[in-house]
């Protein structure tokens, strides 16, 4: 590990993202609206998309300045996440604004497409598995297959396979697919083009909800190929665990803050359960885990906002810890809030659901502790 520990307080211009999107969430994207969704076709909240993304401009936090975006960094997009994360909102700002970005500027594909993704007005994800996690073998499940005649000379490739489990793809208008070929790449499809399928799955967050995509001979231009595609995906991946791992860290944030709240008005034998000592003993272990997962999520947004050599052991330590901490946290919100705390009409399910999806999302903790584990030269025990 380096011996420089970065600043992890907020920062103001941190503070005052986290401060407007809150506020835009609030007003825009209640809870109960997002309870209302889930039971409906159109689980994905378009309107509040494009208020986040163009309105706040979170879909362009990680894109350059030069191509229309923030300029901002890691430690920006992970206070965004935490927010979006405490608020389950529908949007796929992990998806779009983080990990397709990441692909894209690792790539250095240069075709004003960053400028489209960071005024909102096109929405991209990765075509790659939500349960894949970085450190994985780069995607073989699409290829690529022979061209066409009519795309002589037009340098369009063609894909077939299938991805199943794709996060944030249903909303997307442009797909990042990686193909294995000779040699492999990386892939930009138009979800409208011929050839191209995309199947929503019933998932166990729907507030996120799956995907499978399918390719038959579907037009793709080449974005980066070889090393560079593997690269590409890697930095993807690694991005979108970080992220994660801090949108984890608001999601466990807002269910202890609504279990403090729902405790110290809930009154049992004349008295509010709260008082009761092991309760207590319960929130206040919770509060400290929640802080310690807090300083792992923004230990690891800090080395990828840097490229710290220490960014994959932070990332690998912060989507171990915060996943485990966010499923806890839910679980507590759920059981402390009694008999209300398991019916339909409260909230706190859609917060378990949220966390238990998001500890398999970008590989689970057991398998970010053995990446872990080898990062660091620790035997298998």
């Amino acid at each position: 590990m380096s011996d420089e520990i970065p600043d992890l307080l907020y920062s103001d211009a941190e503070r005052a993202l986290s401060d407007a999107l809150a506020s835009l969430l609030a007003d825009r994207g209640g809870l109960d609206k997002t309870l209302a969704r889930v039971e409906s076709a159109q689980t994905y909240d378009d309107k509040l998309w494009q208020a986040v993304a163009a309105d706040l401009g979170c879909a362009g936090l990680l894109i350059p300045e030069r191509d229309g975006g923030a300029g901002a960094s890691y430690r920006e997009a992970a206070a965004a996440a935490e927010v979006l994360g405490s608020h389950l909102a529908p949007v796929p700002f992990l998806g779009s604004a983080v990990v397709a970005t990441a692909a894209l500027l690792s790539a250095g594909f240069q075709d004003g497409l960053l400028a489209k993704m960071a005024d909102g007005g096109v929405t991209a994800a990765l075509a790659v598995s939500f349960a894949a996690g970085p450190g994985s073998a780069f995607p073989a499940s699409v290829r690529v297959a022979g061209p066409k005649p009519a795309d002589a000379g037009t340098g369009v490739a063609r894909l077939r396979g299938m991805v199943s489990g794709v996060a944030d793809a249903l909303p997307a208008s442009v797909l990042l697919v990686p193909a294995d070929g000779v040699p492999h790449g990386l892939y930009l499809v138009d979800v409208a083009a011929e050839g191209v399928a995309k199947a929503p799955v019933t998932s166990l967050d729907m507030t996120r909800q799956l995907c499978d995509l399918s390719f038959d001979d579907a037009p793709a231009t080449l974005i980066a190929s070889g090393p560079g595609a593997e690269r590409a995906v890697e930095a993807a991946m690694a991005a979108g665990a970080g992220i994660l791992a801090a949108e984890q860290t608001g999601l466990a944030q807002r269910c202890l803050d609504m279990t403090v709240a729902y405790v110290k008005e809930r009154k049992q034998f004349a008295r509010p359960v709260g008082s009761f000592q092991a309760l207590k003993h319960r929130l206040a272990d919770l509060w400290v885990s929640v802080t310690q997962a807090r300083a792992a999520s923004r230990y690891a947004a800090a080395c990828l906002a840097t490229g710290s050599a220490d960014a994959e052991v932070a990332v690998a330590l912060a989507k171990a810890y915060c996943s485990e901490v966010a499923v806890l946290a839910a679980q507590e919100c759920v059981q402390m809030h009694g008999g209300i705390g398991f019916t339909w009409e409260h909230p706190a399910h859609l917060f378990l659901k949220r966390a238990k999806a998001d500890s398999i999302g970008f590989g689970t903790a057991d398998a970010n502790r053995a990446a872990l584990a080898s990062l660091v030269n620790l035997p298998a025990s």
